[in-house]
């Protein structure tokens, strides 16, 4: 019984009452079997005789009672241990002492095999009425756990369907209704990929895939629906697999409307764009101003200031070493123009294209503050779109200042890959690095907008931008986008 029962189960159970009984019960029945041995006699023989049992063996019988009831109190364990115990008072008067000592060792086996054979019944039919008992509780909480996710499913806000394998349309709900446009038993016709457009199988499909190849499940994905009348609606989809008996029968899709937002984010897209086309065009306008007229009036004041420098027979000698710093304070102011018109917008990269734009901004960066620059080409290069190379430019521009003003690196690298139909730039520098918060809107409220605004530009282009940085080991900026506008 050790293993069966821990010291604390057995301590608990020699603490009910019920324990206490069904041991006085041992001790009275062994009493009376032994009580003619003993010099007293309770049941006298006509007694047994009229019951066609002589008297021990109605007290073998009557050990029944405490076994059995240890098995109602105990569980089957309890009666196995209580009818050792019967077993253990029962052996030594059928070994030594009865005078029929086969019939009375059968009677103790009899006593010992029925005792256990109905606890253990009994205890079957306490496991078959718990059992029933939780299945019935079971039951009624799937009724209500249905009841719940039916109410939940029709009163939900977003569209949710679901398909057998086959694609048909088993059930919705009243807002898949609204969205699709379609009544729920026009639905129940309709077949699933029906209500999509062909350029968003792909994506539909793949996101369906992704829970049956143990990724993560509800991948979201943004698809365009096709409504009732052949409108279209952009929805963002979550797909998850529907299984019965361990195999998937069809598949639950939850659609949430975003036509609006995508016609927002759109429209802020096409403003974005046209704030920054204005505000390179008005780069360009003034970049152009100073240098074809306040850079060339200064060139030519410049020309006028040292051809009356050179007449120094005409001149006292301390005007003429005047007219010569007045010549270098103008040439210095003249410079300083050309640099800020180079700033706004480099005619290099209109004139010659993006690569030669970005080795201009090595060279700059090189030569001013002594920061070990290479540029480095790869892929057939090419002339892209000048929208497309404006923006990488600025992008780089606004990289290089980044390494000049804030990374106190020693080298830094401007890569340009050219591919079939993309481009990407990288920029890399060995400074300090920087703590990258963990959304990168973040960066907007501690003031620093550099990085929000290359990744606008990016975004324009519908491309990629990423952006990492580790104290100490420096920063790499990242941008691919489509050579097209």
């Amino acid at each position: 019984m050790v293993r069966y029962l821990s010291l604390s189960q057995l301590t608990r159970n020699i603490r009910r009452p019920s324990f206490w009984f069904i041991f006085a019960l041992l001790v009275l029945i062994t009493l009376l079997h032994y009580g003619q041995d003993l010099g007293f006699s309770v049941f006298h023989a006509p007694i047994m005789a009229d019951l066609g049992l002589d008297r021990h063996a109605f007290e073998r019988i009557l050990y029944l009672v405490p076994i059995v009831l240890a098995g109602f109190v105990f569980s089957w364990r309890g009666a196995f241990v209580t009818s050792l115990i019967a077993l253990a008072c029962l052996l030594p008067r059928a070994i030594f002492i009865s005078p029929h000592p086969l019939d009375a060792l059968l009677e103790t086996g009899a006593v010992f095999t029925v005792g256990n054979a109905v606890s253990i019944s009994f205890a079957s039919l306490r496991r078959e009425r718990e059992y029933r008992v939780r299945l019935e509780v079971a039951q009624q909480e799937q009724r209500l756990f249905e009841e719940k996710y039916r109410e939940l499913f029709e009163s939900a806000n977003d569209a949710i369907w679901i398909h057998n394998l086959a694609g048909n349309i088993v059930v919705a709900n009243k807002a898949c209704a609204a969205l699709t446009g379609y009544s729920l038993k026009e639905l129940s016709t309709i077949k699933s990929q029906n209500l999509f457009t062909k350029s968003c199988l792909d994506d539909i499909n793949h996101a369906r895939d992704l829970p049956l190849k143990n990724k993560v499940p509800g991948h979201l994905s943004e698809v365009k629906m096709i409504r009732k009348g052949k409108s279209e609606a952009h929805v963002q989809l979550s797909t998850n697999p529907v299984f019965s008996n361990g195999q998937v029968v069809g598949f639950q899709h939850i659609a949430r409307d975003i036509t609006e937002q995508k016609r927002m984010q759109e429209n802020l897209r096409f403003y974005l764009h046209q704030i920054t086309r204005a505000q390179e065009e008005e780069r360009k306008r003034i970049a152009r101003a100073i240098h074809d007229e306040s850079v060339q009036s200064l060139a030519s004041l410049t020309h006028k200031i040292e051809a009356l420098a050179a007449k120094k027979r005409r001149l006292p000698e301390d005007v003429v070493k005047y007219l010569g710093g007045l010549c270098a304070e103008t040439k210095g102011i003249m410079n300083g123009l050309r640099r800020f018109s180079h700033g706004l917008r480099p005619g290099v990269l209109d004139q010659v294209g993006l690569v030669s734009a970005l080795e201009l901004l090595a060279e700059e960066l090189s030569s001013e503050q002594n920061i070990s620059t290479g540029l480095e080409i790869s892929g057939p290069e090419r002339r892209l779109e000048p929208e497309a190379e404006l923006a990488l430019f600025r992008i780089a521009q606004e990289a290089l200042s980044n390494v000049r003003r804030h990374s106190e690196a020693k080298k830094a690298a401007v890569k340009l890959l050219f591919t079939n139909r993309k481009v990407k730039l990288t920029i890399f520098d060995n400074g300090r690095g920087f703590r990258l918060p963990e959304v990168l809107g973040d960066l907007a409220t501690e003031g620093k907008l550099g990085l929000l605004g290359m990744q606008e530009r990016t975004r324009l282009f519908n491309g990629k931008f990423s952006v990492r940085s580790v104290v100490g080991q420096g920063t790499k900026v990242a941008v691919e986008m489509s050579d097209e506008v």
